[in-house]
Formats: structure tokens, sequence, C-alpha cells
């Protein structure tokens, strides 16, 4: 066996680690997701309640001011995740 080869292949094992997925990068993911879909509901539940004249004008335009950024960002974060993924698939193979 060549000495290229095994250095390939300990190099190969070596970088199997830095691909596989991490609990605590996915246990993150879920945690903005839930937050996400929180800031969201809370925001239609101040909307619902300012229809119907429970809820401060105030917080109406607080909650809408909250929802927008977030939206903006998921937004901004799946741009970005999709240009990645463009990316990807310009590199020559």
């Amino acid at each position: 066996m060549d000495i290229k080869a095994i250095s390939a292949a300990q190099k190969y094992s070596a970088a199997i680690p830095a691909v596989t997925p991490d609990e605590n990068a996915s246990a993150f993911m879920k945690d903005i997701a839930l937050d996400f879909a929180d800031t969201l509901a809370r925001s239609e539940h101040t909307a619902k309640d300012s229809m119907i004249g429970d809820a401060d004008p105030h917080a109406l335009v607080q909650a809408l001011a909250q929802t927008e950024l977030v939206v903006e960002t998921a937004v901004a974060v799946r741009n970005k995740v999709v240009e990645a993924y463009q990316e990807i698939l310009r590199m020559p193979v």
C-alpha cells in the first residue's frame, strides 16, 4: 500500500467527526424554531386582543414590530442557506 493512500485514509477518518451532526447544534436550532413560533403566537394573541378592545394599541404596535423583526430574520437566514446551497452546486466536481 502506498504511503499517500495510508495518509489519505488517516485524514479521511480524522475528518469524519467534523461532519457528524452535533447534538447541541440541533438543540440550538430547535430552540430557535420554538422561539420563532412562540413570538408569532404571542403577536397573534395580542392582535386578537386588540381587535376586541382588550389590548393596548402600543402593545399591538410592539408585537407587530417584534413579528416583523423575527420574520425578516428568518427570511435572511433562509436566503443565506439557499445562497450557500447554490454555491455548493456551482462547485466543480
